[in-house]
């Protein structure tokens, strides 16, 4: 059986993004993570960072954990500074804790997104693909949501069963 994770990355713990997820929690258990009041340092080539709340966090992570997914509004056509800033220290792992980072072979990535618009360009989830491949990931996807007045639309729905099947797929292999 999978065990999967959302990574949330944003300003606001309980804005959209969150409501997106609580959707997607409706129909499959899955463990929430909240960047927001971590201590999460830039990546830092001298690693004068070690004693923050990156490696962790990062070790829960990879130790219980098949399948990683990032969540993030999108904030001038990008992820969240939170989630790069997350995502630009997975570089510890490959110049401090290499062991530690080889543990993500074989694991899934996948990537949530929310905005005030109803869909975002496949630019969006680019580096979050390439990211996945980088580390031997599988990438599932990139499942994009609008929220309004806490509800969303039935097309999003369906957005929402497609990351689900992709992670049930997973899961049984």
């Amino acid at each position: 059986m999978s065990r999967e994770v959302i990574i949330l990355g944003s300003a606001n713990s309980n804005g959209d993004t969150r409501q997106f997820i609580e959707h997607i929690l409706k129909k499959r258990e899955i463990d929430v993570i909240d960047l927001k009041p971590l201590n999460i340092s830039h990546f830092d080539y001298d690693y004068k960072n070690a004693d923050d709340d990156f490696l962790p966090l990062i070790t829960r992570i990879i130790e219980n954990y098949d399948t990683i997914i990032l969540a993030s509004p999108v904030y001038w056509y990008s992820i969240s500074g939170l989630m790069k800033m997350f995502l630009d220290r997975i570089s510890d792992l490959l110049y401090h804790h290499k062991d530690l980072g080889r543990k993500l072979r074989g694991k899934s990535m996948a990537l949530i997104s929310c905005t005030n618009f109803n869909d975002v360009s496949e630019i969006y989830a680019s580096p979050i693909k390439s990211t996945a491949e980088y580390l031997g990931m599988r990438y599932l996807g990139h499942c994009h949501g609008l929220i309004k007045e806490g509800k969303i639309e039935s097309e999003i729905e369906l957005r929402i069963e497609k990351l689900i099947e992709s992670i049930n797929a997973v899961s049984e292999v």
